[in-house]
């Protein structure tokens, strides 16, 4: 990173990415691989109740999401990371003697707790100038942990289940006590308007991004739905063992990684955000599709990258285009509200595909992953929409 970037996000960030970094990381390896393997080959859970379970952790991230971005405009963001970060560490911490549903879901809830905040934060933290590149580079960070979680994970359940949750239990502990290490300085003023004013302001947003609502929900529902499936579908599907599975992981994070700062240059320099839309999710789509026809595994390592490369190209586009929407002056509710309506699809999707993986068939889950992918694009090729100016 250079120090044209660095200073543009001020010093911080630093502070932040380190945080975003470890969180970001536990919640991949949870999420992705320790909740469906733990509960599935440990627990003997299936596959409608490990849904269940990712999304009440969903659920407690999205319903807090506006709260969240609410406070962050009226106290320090120090106290909201640092509580919410020990809420999630409880949450992990009781996930070794979940042993029936309830408390399964119940632990998977609270670690959802801590998960709004830091992204809040980080996003508040970003300037108007080159903010492609920027959202870009926090998305390098974010994806750095979401990606290398899972794989480092599904290594360590195939050798020692106890040492994968202290590890998870470890990380968390000490992304806590650095939260103690955030500033309570406020870099940006904002408006001391009451709370009814500022959510009529966010509903002229809203009715003015109408046509990106649909695509915000479909989205995150298209992805939430393979999170539950994904390690059965690799296992019984396409017949590869846990290690393998973090081989293709690892294909599509690298090369997400490598394509995120990249994308978010050429979307400032190019300056339309319409086309890395069509094409990430159209691209998405093509390696969903072929992925649900049971590829070998070099395929499979192909088509990671391959939606990798889409995931680079779409990611800083799309949250370029949704700042136009949010007031500079309430910036922590405006991201609290857009993130709470892209959390809807993330609630939906990990029941949907859980229910549907249980009833019918993985395969089944990722052709229909696919198939709203690809509506997405058709929906964002056919109607047009602009960036709006602050009223």
């Amino acid at each position: 990173m250079d120090f044209k970037l660095n200073r543009s996000f001020g010093r911080e960030i630093v502070l932040f990415s380190v945080i975003l970094l470890f969180v970001e990381f536990v919640r991949g390896a949870f999420v992705i691989s320790f909740l469906p393997i733990y509960g599935g080959k440990t627990l003997g859970l299936s596959l409608d109740v490990i849904g269940v379970a990712i999304t009440a952790h969903y659920l407690t991230d999205t319903a807090l999401k506006i709260m969240i971005g609410w406070l962050l405009d009226r106290i320090s963001a120090r106290t909201i990371v640092h509580l919410g970060l020990l809420v999630s560490l409880l949450g992990v911490f009781l996930i070794a003697y979940a042993d029936v549903p309830w408390l399964f879901i119940t632990a998977s809830a609270l670690y959802g707790v801590g998960m709004s905040p830091i992204w809040i934060v980080c996003l508040t933290k970003v300037t108007e100038a080159n903010r492609a590149t920027q959202m870009g580079y926090l998305y390098t960070i974010w994806f750095i942990g979401m990606g290398a979680g899972p794989i480092v994970c599904n290594l360590l359940l195939d050798t020692s289940p106890v040492f994968t949750y202290r590890l998870l239990v470890g990380l968390s502990l000490f992304a806590w006590l650095l939260s103690l290490f955030i500033s309570n300085r406020r870099e940006r003023d904002v408006d001391t308007i009451p709370l009814r004013e500022q959510f009529a302001i966010l509903k002229s947003k809203l009715r003015q991004m109408r046509l990106l609502l649909p695509g915000m929900i479909l989205q995150t529902m298209g992805a939430g739905m393979l999170v539950p499936i994904l390690p059965s579908f690799a296992e019984k599907q396409l017949g590869i063992n846990p290690s393998q599975y973090s081989l293709i992981l690892m294909a599509g994070g690298l090369f997400t990684i490598a394509g995120l700062m990249p994308m978010g240059r050429l979307s400032d320099r190019i300056g339309g955000k319409k086309w890395f839309l069509i094409g990430g999710f159209g691209m998405f789509a093509v390696g969903l599709g072929l992925l649900a026809m049971h590829p070998s595994l070099w395929e499979a390592v192909m088509l990671a990258a391959l939606l990798g490369i889409s995931y680079a190209a779409l990611l800083p586009a799309w949250n370029a285009l949704l700042a136009s929407y949010v007031p500079p002056q309430q910036q922590g509710l405006g991201w609290g509200i857009f993130s709470t309506v892209e959390g809807i699809g993330v609630m939906i999707g990990p029941i949907v595909g859980g229910v549907i993986g249980t009833f019918y068939s993985q395969t089944d889950v990722v052709r229909l992953s696919a198939v709203l992918f690809g509506l997405i694009a058709l929906l964002y090729l056919l109607f047009p929409f602009r960036p709006v100016s602050d009223d």
